[in-house]
């Protein structure tokens, strides 16, 4: 398994949110977390997905630069 950074979240996007994109786009996350502050509990805006090794530069080429919620997603 390998983790793929997500970057420019939107703040209001949850875990849910983004396997349901995630499978839309074709690609298959064992896990996905939104990385959040450990006081406010708000999104910081990126996460982290982790999918195959196989499927790691599919997975980017796919979906790096995609709207997802409004926003261009930086997937690396």
């Amino acid at each position: 398994m390998k983790r793929l950074y997500i970057g420019n979240l939107p703040y209001r996007a949850t875990e849910a949110d983004l396997v349901a994109w995630l499978q839309q786009q074709g690609v298959e996350a064992s896990s996905v977390n939104v990385m959040r502050d450990r006081f406010s509990n708000e999104s910081r805006g990126f996460g982290f997905a982790e999918v195959e090794d196989s499927e790691v530069d599919r997975a980017v080429e796919l979906c790096n630069a995609k709207q997802f919620m409004g926003r261009a997603l930086v997937i690396n």
